[in-house]
């Protein structure tokens, strides 16, 4: 039997299996094979979802994902054909439902009667399986050179760890399913985002009224990123939290508008910046004018662990493991700002006050260690440009392995540091 006929029995017995079982695993292997008349991507993206949500035709038919019209169309058009077999009756035998999979794929009538891929083919057992002839090794090259836009993100991933850049970003492999984590994130953003579009001027007037307003469009961004949440309970849980840290957000927003008045000129701005004629692209939280310097404040807003400090924070830039506020600092100040202060803005803890870290330009953090920040990145993209890269070196760091999606699959990650236990 050609693999071309095995892979097409394959199919009908999953198709079969999830007919008399409803097992969601088949189903989702049925999306991904190339008989599903599914792009490959846009079969993986589903199956990632499903594997969180449960129930795949459902997703389909609620486009949770936004697709081109021909791809849409496409999942669109799998679903019904796997309604048409989850239509046939359950008393149905397995000949009369590998027709009705045959017929609703369009598949060659021949697969039906080839042996099942657990049968042994009847005859001489020395003609079981005919060898071939063993392939050409091909000659070693580099990968192909990236040509497509950088992202302080992408190198900030690349500076950690180049083997994890090349599963993300070359390989592009599927990672584990979204986390609580970032679906948090994700929602905060959006609610800030919109709170700022009603007061991009915080007042001590306006106090009743901006407290009212961020509870709405966080239950608002959280309701949008339900899906994130594996449970019920895990959701409410984490929209409370949100809600107590946004009320932290506004005390904060309040006493820093009294002591230094500002005023919020964008959200989610487009960052971006050819550098050595490659570009770079990135959105910035937000941009602030200071009404008495006449300066602009880059700040980011941050749901996960950061730095502690800006001497801490500064620290991480001078020893290249940080490239966004630095990309940000050189693209605004390309677009013709006077960029005064970097700010990451802490919104992860709900029990403490929110503190952002402020890095003072020219005073925390000096102009040439952003300009030897910017050589860096240049330096970075020119190597991903090369198409000399043949083999991605793994980090020496094991804690960037704890929360690395790769981590299972990476052979030559440096080991966990030993557990130590106090006395």
């Amino acid at each position: 039997m050609s693999l071309a006929s095995g892979s097409l029995r394959s199919f009908v017995d999953d198709a079969v299996r999830w007919h008399r079982t409803g097992d969601e695993a088949s189903l989702r292997r049925l999306i991904r094979s190339s008989r599903s008349g599914v792009a490959h991507d846009v079969a993986a993206a589903y199956a990632t979802l499903s594997a969180r949500t449960g129930a795949l035709l459902d997703a389909i038919e609620r486009g949770l994902l936004s697709l081109p019209a021909g791809q849409r169309d496409s999942v669109i058009l799998f679903a019904q054909r796997m309604r048409r077999i989850a239509a046939v009756p359950p008393e149905a035998d397995d000949d009369v439902l590998r027709a009705a999979v045959t017929g609703a794929f369009e598949l060659p009538a021949a697969v039906l009667a080839a042996p099942s891929l657990h049968q042994a083919p009847a005859g001489d057992a020395s003609t079981e399986i005919e060898l071939t002839q063993p392939a050409e090794p091909e000659a070693a090259h580099g990968v192909p050179p990236w040509q497509k836009h950088f992202s302080p993100s992408a190198l900030n991933t690349y500076a950690e760890c180049a083997r994890k850049w090349f599963y993300r970003y070359v390989c592009a492999a599927v990672e584990d399913p979204g986390s609580a984590a970032s679906a948090y994130g994700s929602a905060f953003h959006l609610a800030l985002e919109d709170f700022h579009a009603e007061f991009p001027r915080p007042k001590s007037s306006d106090a009743a009224e901006m407290q009212r307003r961020i509870a709405e469009c966080v239950t608002w961004a959280f309701e949008r990123n339900r899906d994130g949440f594996t449970t019920a309970v895990e959701f409410e849980l984490q929209v409370r939290r949100a809600q107590r840290t946004a009320q932290r957000y506004i005390d904060w927003l309040l006493g820093s508008a009294r002591e230094t008045p500002f005023e919020v000129l964008g959200r989610e701005v487009p960052a971006a910046l050819e550098l050595d004629g490659r570009p770079f692209v990135g959105y910035i939280d937000r941009l602030d004018f200071d009404e008495r310097s006449g300066g602009v404040a880059i700040v980011d807003y941050k749901t996960g662990h950061i730095a502690t400090s800006p001497a801490e924070y500064c620290e991480k830039v001078r020893h290249f493991r940080d490239f966004q506020l630095p990309f940000y600092y050189w693209a605004r100040t390309a677009a013709g700002d006077r960029v005064t202060r970097l700010v990451l803005i802490p919104l992860r803890d709900a029990l403490l006050d929110v503190k952002p870290i402020v890095v003072e330009v020219g005073k925390s953090i000096e102009l040439n260690e952003l300009a030897r920040s910017r050589a860096r990145m240049i330096e970075l993209s020119s190597e991903l440009s090369s198409g000399d890269l043949g083999r991605f070196k793994p980090t020496e760091d094991p804690a960037a392995c704890v929360f690395c999606a790769y981590a299972t699959s990476c052979a030559a990650k440096p080991a966990a540091e030993a557990k130590r236990f106090g006395s």
